[in-house]
């Protein structure tokens, strides 16, 4: 069967505002997001909604699709993120969390990370001075001010790029600008991760436009200190479609996802009774729930004054350690134990 996918790319060019568009001809702004990351699968999507895409993007429909191209993802060897939401590469991220819940750590870790890999970061800095980001904006192989200055940078660079902007960029135009001149350039490898950090993107169902993948993050994960406090549920990555991905990632995420959504549900059950009121045959699925989210904290290398010294774990690894957890075979190991470990080896 023939592999298709929305063209994201030519949907955020054409369409800039596009959950204001999307409301005004009877689509949910939820059904384009999911269809964007690859929560709906594009084979079933109504035809109705794909003809009404083409309008609003000026587009036939079969524009809007592509054929048979694979997406790959960028390996980051931060367990939560590589699992359950890969980054794209040359794909646009939206870290969606308010203040105060890490993802200025999320986004210090990764530009730490990519300077020993062969990507360069670029930190286009937000319109307004917020004083949270000195020490972090640092991290960046270059910074920028302005929209022409951070052009000019990235025309100049040769291999891959993180492009690293802010929510404002998008609000005034000015990120579609840039993003419409790069594509008549033909500059390519530039993949975008986008903040807010206002807190604002929490409120709204789109607040970047179609993304490639969501890093969502968890309140509650936050206020347990249990980092990076990546909600494994709400999180999303269109490498995870199925396609794209290896099968024995695919299955084992849809495992770890169902078994940490009834964990979710019966950690409300002990918050108010006690972990004695549990349903007969639940508390093993709770205990593993509490395993496998204390396995998703992780040390990181900007942050080893509180977590101890960084680590770095491969996607691979960090299969095979979820399968453990899954399967049982590290049941003898209590939470304290796996919280802030790495690998399990």
């Amino acid at each position: 069967m023939e592999e298709i996918r929305l063209n994201v790319a030519l949907l955020r060019r054409k369409v800039p505002n596009l959950t204001t568009a999307a409301k005004s001809i009877g689509i949910r702004p939820a059904t384009v997001s999911n269809l964007c990351t690859g929560k709906i699968d594009l084979g079933k999507a109504e035809v109705k909604t794909l003809v009404g895409l083409a309008s609003l993007a000026n587009c036939t429909v079969d524009e809007l699709i592509i054929r048979g191209e694979k997406k790959h993802m960028i390996e980051t060897q931060i367990k939560a993120l590589d699992f359950f939401a890969p980054l794209v590469k040359e794909g646009t991220i939206g870290l969606v969390a308010r203040p105060g819940m890490g993802q200025l750590v999320i986004l210090a870790e990764l530009m730490h990370r990519f300077k020993e890999s062969n990507h360069t970061s670029v930190f286009l800095l937000p319109q307004k001075e917020h004083s949270e980001l000195e020490g972090t904006k640092e991290l960046a192989d270059y910074i920028t001010t302005s929209v022409e200055d951070a052009y000019e940078k990235l025309s100049e660079i040769t291999g891959d790029i993180i492009f690293i902007t802010d929510r404002s960029y998008i609000i005034s135009g000015e990120l579609l600008d840039l993003q419409e001149k790069i594509i008549s350039e033909n500059i390519d490898g530039i993949t975008t991760i986008l903040v807010d950090l206002s807190g604002e993107v929490v409120d709204e169902e789109m607040p970047f436009g179609p993304l490639e993948t969501v890093w969502q993050l968890d309140a509650d994960l936050a206020t347990r200190h249990m980092y990076p406090a990546l909600h494994p549920i709400y999180s999303t990555s269109s490498v995870m479609e199925g396609t794209d991905v290896d099968q024995r990632h695919f299955g084992l995420r849809q495992r770890a996802q169902k078994l940490l959504r009834r964990y979710r549900e019966l950690r409300s059950i002990v918050a108010v009774h006690g972990i004695q009121k549990l349903p007969e045959g639940e508390l093993a699925t709770y205990e593993c729930g509490e395993r496998l989210e204390a396995y998703f904290t992780q040390p990181f290398y900007v942050a080893e004054k509180f977590t101890g010294p960084g680590k770095a774990v491969s996607i691979e690894q960090t299969l095979n350690d979820v399968e453990m957890i899954l399967e049982g075979k590290q049941d003898q190991v209590s939470v304290e134990e796996l919280k802030f470990v790495g690998s399990l080896s």
